[in-house]
């Protein structure tokens, strides 16, 4: 039941919304959840619980049990950041499902709806998959691994994917910007599951590409060497091929760590802003005023700044998510 302004970026298991809007009616300690009254054994009356926790809706934990409202204790507890995942996942659904019945018939997109959706799957497209996946001209690697001629434009194939994860980061960045609710890309388990989403999908297209072993022997570059220098080769590939692999893992890493940090920051400073406010509180009523105009415009102008970073970020991460793609299915 802490104060700390930090707490705002944490996840939880509790959405926060005005006292006014939502107060607890707890009559006696016995009504008060267990791992409330564990967490705080000083509390000593229901009043006490009902006016620390005034404003925080708590989420029904039905697979597991919490022991604070930040941390879990056991089972599959439900977090707020969850919760938003599924609404921005069920959102998508929707939408997409809707352009896909206007799309169905073939023929050319008509109204704002679908002309707009188009020119993200245009631009994911043109300027994201295939600049990024597609073979250079002239490359040669026309045949996968079981000799099939490879697609003119390989990259369309990982459109659809490359199209859900743009619009799930911009979705979950943009609750952010939605008062009482929060930004799962805040969450480092979040960004560290979609970059795993895009290794496992390098990975597995690379290995469909060039044959379970052969995608990990194209982690190592072809190394000319005289034949009597053979053991010198062999130890010269396991030491590229090591440091191949732990670099394979370390840029899906930084991946969800650069996602993470851009979504963190402007949170932050957003926090910083505002708090001038409550430092201020004690100071004149001049100055208070003062610094309250100055924080109020400052937090709208940065408001907007990260309205642009949410766009941003979400490309970012789709084009970096495109070239890890594009590495894993061409020859090194």
């Amino acid at each position: 039941m802490s104060a700390n302004p930090i707490y705002h970026l944490k996840d939880a298991y509790f959405f926060e919304v005005p006292k006014g809007l939502w107060r607890h009616h707890w009559k006696t300690l016995d009504d008060v959840p267990k791992f409330l009254r564990e967490g705080h054994p000083e509390v000593k009356t229901a009043a006490e619980f009902n006016h620390a926790m005034d404003g925080k809706v708590l989420i029904p934990q039905y697979f597991g049990t919490i022991e604070s409202l930040y941390a879990r204790r056991s089972g599959l507890a439900i977090s707020k950041y969850m919760l938003l995942e599924l609404v921005v996942a069920a959102v998508m659904l929707l939408l997409f499902s809707r352009l896909a019945r206007h799309l169905s018939d073939g023929d050319r997109p008509r109204g704002k709806f679908a002309n707009l959706f188009e020119a993200f799957l245009v631009f994911i497209r043109d300027q994201i998959a295939r600049p990024a996946i597609d073979d250079p001209p002239g490359h040669g690697h026309d045949q996968d691994a079981g000799g099939k001629a490879a697609p003119v434009h390989r990259g369309d194939q990982f459109v659809p994917m490359l199209w859900t994860l743009f619009f799930f980061v911009l979705g979950c960045n943009l609750l952010g910007m939605v008062p009482w609710a929060g930004s799962p890309t805040a969450s480092f388990s979040v960004t560290l599951a979609l970059a795993g989403a895009t290794f496992a999908t390098g990975m597995l297209s690379g290995m469909k590409q060039f044959g379970f072993l052969g995608f990990f022997l194209n982690q190592v570059p072809p190394i000319d060497m005289p034949a009597y220098l053979l053991p010198l080769k062999i130890v010269i590939s396991v030491g590229l091929f090591l440091i191949e692999m732990l670099g394979l893992c370390i840029k899906h890493l930084i991946l969800a760590v650069r996602l993470l940090a851009n979504m963190v920051a402007g949170h932050l400073v957003l926090l910083g802003i505002m708090g001038l406010i409550t430092a201020a509180a004690s100071a004149s009523t001049g100055m208070w005023a003062t610094v309250t105009s100055i924080s109020v415009v400052s937090a709208t102008l940065f408001s907007v700044l990260e309205l642009f970073v949410a766009f941003l970020q979400a490309y970012i991460f789709t084009f970096l998510s495109a070239l890890f793609i594009g590495a894993a299915v061409h020859h090194h």
